[in-house]
């Protein structure tokens, strides 16, 4: 490439001061970063081109920056011949602004070392990611643009060397065949009397993994000699047969399970007018939980974020096509090992070079799930996170029981419409669509791979199974897929399948043989960011941000505009053929990679058998003897599976959608201890949709069958805390976790299947019609010369999903302050401590586990939970699990910020009976109920506290007092596992400053609260929209915003019209801004914020004539325009555009260095804005969402215009309502509080916070009593509405 074809240019700091100083501990001698970008020209730059280019690539914040210093010692830039994701979203940002010259633009990071260190001497595999990334040591940028010549297609000489050849290629492909499977593919090539390719060993290998195909579910099984009739799968199927199917409309056969869901209004856009339009329709539930654990162990962050990602996918890809509403996740891994904080249970054991710590897994996996839903835009709102590592005495010597190949759980629900539920038949030449990002060489062999034991292969091919995420593309894919499904029944989609595990390999083929068809595939049609690649590895490699769809003939041209207006990515890479065959062919080559019967890819290949004898181990019982209840208390606290998870939750968006209405955080003091999700079905219904999670894996150590039985209990019981009408209507997710292969651990996943699928479930009346297996749960190494073994017990993760009929009437584990109440605990009556928190923080799990015994018992409970539920006596309820009863009331009490006298019965022992971890509720019941309510239940019901007037609690047991403290002082304890991971992971200060708020009494912190200064429950619109009259609001999204929806929905409910406006529209003049009213813009990602939050979106705007023009007309009539989030970032960096507005800040990276999803509270300032007419002087809580939420000033003139000019929205209030820059009050530490600015006489409104989400009454999590359908922030919509009558 001509070197006067290529611009240099260095970019701001790479690192924050904090995170530079985390970084250097991790490697030595780093002293700077800074990114510095490449850009490739098609023709030299002029000058004034170059000055723009340096204009766009000036981002991020410009104070408080580590100052540069040291030598140049590394330079990361993307893989050669391939295209990073940064690059194309930035690439698109130079494009709309008028760059044409600019073919590519790449980002790469310059490394700095002391002087005195030796750049040899420094671990340059922590610099980058070496799948996507090189390391180069001098500067040289020749070769980044380099198109390199594909690697060639290999043929396997079977025909001439027989099976040899196979096994040869088996084992250096990492394929994971089994011999019987080498020895059908002998044949079926034998008899085809052709060649294996490579394409096609890689294909056949991914397609009929463990991970795809579950074949040891679907093995055939014999028990002490004698066939079982059933595989783990048929029982499985087993409880969908005994309820007939009943409210599943779909079950086994898609992306995920279907069950029918309430006639209610759906909010979408009509596809000709653009305008959004409500529907009423079936809204059909659908649910789905996946697993990412082989990818986790060794790359957490982008095995976590590919895990959610890929899950989201499924969601989406249900049918003709669906849409993804809200998640969960969870994690299992070994012990964290805190440094400084090292706890008498955790155990040091070691670990492969390969996979990383537990600890790195919990603080860099969250955050990768977390990023990917909040860049998608599904709020994910419940979850569990549990350590293990203990001895096991029936293991082999070297071996202990833990997570070391961790859990990472991904899930959640969707909806789907009736028409789009079942796909349609492929008729002769449907388009065969590949929607989305580029292939690249990540994820090859992803499905093999997640179906080995770590450390069974090669640390590089374990390494390169990990795939690399990219959320804003699969935004734009589900942007795609959502107009399609709004056509209703002229859904141009026939079918749609995700790109998963195997890649292309994997999806098209599933597509075209579940349509009933054949495939022709045309191999270069596929895109490719990477040229390079094999025809195996365009065919193969699990590149994410991909679905693969079939398209019919005559709406190609309607689908292809769909594709344009959302620049989203998509090629016609074939069509359908009639004769069952998938060919494959390469015109680079002019070869055939693939040709081959569908149904020997996808047939019968040899089916598997496993053999069991019953063998029983022999387990210590407890010794609870010389255990203080004060130190146990300590310790069960901090232990993860109890401690609280506030460093887990409030990473993540969960209010995005505005159909939240329950999550972790309850309270006026928002704690981490709800038992279920709740979401709501429209916004204009209080229907809904409640899911749960359970899992109880250390008790498998004693009884795999107990369990799993108490996993299901636990989902269900976390369950029916929403408004479930009946146990009919739930279902249930099977998530199964093994290390099978040894005749202990196949007893143990048969004995679990069996007394789920033949028995439990069953006798509840509850189907599982979802479900996923991972069955290579252990991790093996060597450590000098022993051999050793790291084996997770058998694991269920159950999640539990049904029909809400009113989302209002959950019951939380917050207390009702109400002196003539009690706590009641209903149960089951045993007390059993096996596998419990109290046994495991003394490296003990004991010889019995909980467990449901009576089925019929149980299911007693759980109806008269329900009852007493409708029935208006319940006023508070929480389920036992993890820590037991006594657990479970503190929760209740850390909500509360109140006191109890906790009362152990008589004739209980007290560590047993506070400890023990069998199924029950804790139930908050008025003292004239108790009589009632003790005589009508089925089961054991105990009388078991009151609560203080004060914060003290109080243990008593035979009428003494056993125990007594603060329950600042408790809670403290509770939270301190959570500070330390968040102390170690974000800024440490933030950290330390919400921990010390935990000792605040309620008098000290009186938590969320409200002051309006107007009637939220009076509607100033009511004579307006009566009049009909409906002013047109411009919703506009640019490519990465997913806040539109709820944006439009409250904009609806206050009058107006509104209408979808892409950010194509405008550029290509198809819509002017002329014609609206008003204009908001909504909040999201812009552009994955490449170049800063709102940053890339507003250079769009500046730097292309024809944008710029059509919003400097729109200010300039003063117009109203909203700005939330993402949206408020943007406008605010209009300032030449803008009237009156120099001294506008920009909103740069929160103080915490993280994103931060809370519930805050916000006093509206005196200002003029029309906007906030009467809301004046008002405090009211409000979700936030950002993780660049801090306003920079250009100079310090700047901040002191805008608070004398009456420019200030509103600003950051603490619990007694006094503007505060403390966090988490201040979620990003904006100075005096800022949140929200003002511009052209107050006519437009920018704020960080998210009015739109909590409309209504139902979508706060804090609500006053005097709320009724209106949440306060109603007003803001509506004052708009009245300013433009």
């Amino acid at each position: 490439m001509d070197e006067t074809n290529r611009l240099v240019l260095s970019g701001p700091p790479a690192l924050s001061e904090l995170r530079l100083k985390k970084f250097s501990k991790q490697v030595p001698g780093i002293v700077f970063s800074e990114y510095v970008h490449v850009l490739e020209c098609e023709k030299p730059l002029t000058s004034e081109e170059r000055k723009l280019c340096e204009e766009l690539l000036d981002y991020g914040p410009k104070s408080d920056l580590p100052a540069k210093s040291g030598s140049l010692a590394f330079t990361i830039v993307p893989r050669v011949g391939t295209i990073s994701p940064w690059s194309s979203k930035a690439g698109d940002i130079f494009r709309i602004s008028g760059l044409q010259k600019v073919s590519r633009v790449e980002r790469g990071v310059r490394w700095f070392i002391d002087s005195g260190v030796a750049p040899s001497t420094v671990d340059q595999s922590i610099l980058f990611d070496r799948m996507t990334q090189q390391c180069l040591e001098s500067e040289d940028f020749s070769d980044l643009f380099v198109r390199t010549k594909p690697r060639p297609l290999e043929v396997i000489d079977l025909l001439g060397s027989g099976i040899k050849s196979l096994q040869k290629s088996n084992e250096e492909m990492g394929l994971s065949l089994s011999d019987e499977e080498l020895e059908y593919l002998e044949s079926s090539f034998s008899q085809l009397k052709k060649n294996p390719t490579n394409v096609e060993l890689m294909m056949f290998a991914q397609a009929n993994s463990e991970h795809c195909r579950h074949k040891i579910f679907n093995s055939d099984w014999s028990v002490d000699g004698q066939e079982h009739l059933e595989s783990l799968f048929q029982m499985i199927r087993h409880t969908y047969q005994m309820i007939n199917g009943k409210n599943i409309l779909s079950a086994y056969s898609d992306n995920a399970a279907v069950i029918e869901g309430p006639n209610e209004d759906r909010l979408w856009v009509d596809g000709s007018t653009k305008k959004y339009v409500f529907r009423r329709e079936p809204q059909h539930i659908l649910m789905k939980v996946e697993t990412h654990n082989h990818p986790t162990a060794i790359a957490p962050f982008s095995g976590a974020a590919t895990g959610s990602g890929g899950e989201i996918r499924d969601e989406g890809a249900v049918g003709r096509g669906s849409k993804p509403k809200a998640g969960l996740t969870g994690f299992s891994t070994s012990h964290l090992n805190i440094p400084g904080f090292r706890q008498p249970w955790e155990i040091d054991f070691g670990k492969p070079d390969h996979i990383v710590s537990a600890l790195e897994i919990m603080l860099d996996g969250p955050i990768g799930a977390a990023s990917f839903n909040n860049e998608f835009g599904r709020p994910a709102i419940t979850g569990y996170f549990r350590t293990l590592e203990i001895d096991d005495s029936a293991l082999a010597e070297g071996s202990i029981r833990g997570f070391h190949k961790p859990i990472m759980i991904a899930g959640g629900v969707g909806v789907v419409s009736q028409e789009h539920v079942h796909p349609q038949p492929f008729p002769e030449n449907t388009a065969l669509v590949v929607l989305g990002g580029p292939s690249m060489l990540i994820g090859l062999g992803g499905g093999a791979a997640s179906s080995r034991s770590t450390s069974e292969g090669s640390s590089d091919l374990d390494f390169a199974s990990v795939q690399r995420g990219n959320a804003e593309i699969e935004r734009r894919c589900q942007e795609v897929i959502d107009a399609c499904c709004s056509m209703g029944v002229d859904n141009p989609v026939l079918l749609i399948h995700d790109v998963g595990a195997g890649g292309l390999s994997n999806a098209l083929p599933e597509l075209i043989d579940d349509a009933g068809s054949g495939g022709l595939i045309n191999l270069r049609d596929i895109p490719s960011a990477d040229l390079s690649m094999s025809p195996m590895e365009i065919w193969s490699n699990e590149s994410q941000e991909r679905y693969v769809l079939g398209i019919s003939e005559e709406k190609i041209k309607i689908f292809e505009e769909i594709c344009q207006r959302e620049r989203c990515p998509f090629s016609v890479v074939g069509h359908s053929v009639s004769d069952g065959m998938l060919r494959v062919d390469d015109a680079l080559f002019d070869e055939n990679p693939v040709e081959m019967p569908l149904s020997v890819l996808l047939g019968k290949p040899p089916k598997m058998h496993r053999e069991i004898v019953r063998e029983s181990q022999a387990r210590d019982e407890l010794d609870l003897s010389g255990i203080s209840l004060g130190e146990a208390i300590e310790r069960v606290l901090q232990f993860p599976a109890v401690a609280s998870k506030k460093f887990l939750i409030t990473i993540g968006d969960r209010s995005i959608t505005g159909m939240v209405a329950k999550q972790p955080m309850i309270g006026k003091w928002q704690e981490p201890v709800a038992d279920v999700a709740v979401t709501i079905a429209g916004y204009n219904s209080y229907k809904g949709e409640a899911f749960a999670m359970g899992e109880r894996s250390p008790l498998a150590i004693i009884s795999p069958e107990a369990s799993a039985r108490m996993a299901i209990a636990e989902s269900l019981t976390n369950l029916i805390s929403a408004d479930i009408t009946d146990l009919s209507r739930v279902v249930l997710s099977a998530n199964w976790m093994a290390p099978a292969g040894s005749n202990m651990e196949d007893q143990a996943l048969f004995d679990a299947v069996r007394a789920v699928g033949k028995e439990f479930c069953p006798a509840l009346g509850i189907a599982i019609p979802v479900g996923k297996d991972s069955l290579s749960m252990q991790t093996r190494w060597k450590d000098n010369a022993q051999e050793k073994s790291v084996v997770s017990p058998l694991t269920l993760v159950s999640s539990a999903f049904a029909p809400v009929e009113d989302v209002r009437l959950t019951k939380d584990p917050v207390l009702v302050d109400a002196e003539d109440s009690c706590l009641l605990l209903i149960h089951l009556g045993l007390s059993r401590l096996g596998g419990s928190s109290l046994a495991q923080v003394y490296r003990q799990i004991g010889s019995e586990a909980p467990d449901v015994d009576d089925p019929k018992r149980f299911k007693q409970m759980l109806e008269f939970i329900l009852d007493l539920k409708r029935r208006g006596l319940v006023l508070s309820m929480h389920d036992r699990s993890d820590g037991g009863a006594l657990v479970a009331i503190l929760e209740m009490i850390f909500c509360s910020r109140t006191g109890a006298d906790i009362d152990i019965p008589e004739g209980k022992e007290v560590l047993p009976f506070l400890f023990n971890e069998e199924v029950g509720f804790i139930i908050q019941v008025t003292d004239s109920r108790v009589a009632s309510v003790t005589n009508e239940c089925p089961v054991r019901c105990d009388l078991v506290g009151r609560l203080r007037s004060d914060e003290d609690v109080s243990i008593n047991h035979s009428g003494e007092e056993i125990y007594r403290a603060s329950r600042g002082q408790i809670q403290t304890s509770w939270a301190l596992t959570s500070y330390k991971m968040q102390a170690l992971r974000d800024e440490e200060n933030c950290a330390r400053e919400e921990h010390s708020l935990v000792s605040l009494s309620r008098h000290d912190d009186p938590g969320l609260s409200s002051k309006l200064s107007y009637d939220v429950n009076l509607n100033i619109c009511d004579s307006l929209i009566v009049s009909g009259a409906r002013p047109r609001v411009a919703v506009i999204r640019e490519q990465g915003v997913n806040g539109q929806q709820e944006m439009a929905a409250a904009f609806c409910r206050a009058g107006f019209d509104c209408v979808d406006v892409h950010m194509t529209d405008l550029s290509t003049g198809l819509v002017s801004l002329s014609d609206f009213s008003l204009l908001v813009a909504c909040g999201g990602f812009s552009y994955g914020d490449v170049l800063g939050g709102g940053g890339g979106w507003a250079k769009t705007i500046l730097f292309n004539s024809r944008l710029r023009d059509e919003f400097s007309s729109f200010f300039e009539s003063n117009k109203l325009a909203l700005g939330v989030c993402n949206g408020c970032q943007m406008i605010s960096q209009l300032k030449g555009l803008l009237p009156r507005s120099d001294y506008l800040p920009r909103f740069v990276r929160n103080r915490s260095e993280q994103f931060e999803s809370r519930v805050v509270m916000v006093r509206i300032t005196e200002n003029d804005s029309p906007w906030l007419s009467d809301m004046q002087g008002s405090v009211i809580p409000v979700a936030v969402a950002h993780g660049e939420g801090r306003p920079e000033f250009e100079l310090r003139d700047h901040s002191q215009a805008l608070f004398k000019g009456k420019h200030v929205a509103m600003q950051y209030v603490d619990s007694h309502h006094q503007i505060t820059e403390r966090y988490p009050y201040n979620p990003n530490g904006a100075a005096q509080g800022l949140a929200g600015v003002l511009a052209n006489d107050g006519r437009v409104l920018m704020m960080m916070p998210h009015p739109e989400r909590v409309f209504r009454a139902c979508q706060n999590v804090y609500q006053d009593q005097e709320w009724k359908e209106d949440g306060p922030w109603l007003r803001l919509f509506r004052n708009a509405r009245k300013y433009l009558n």
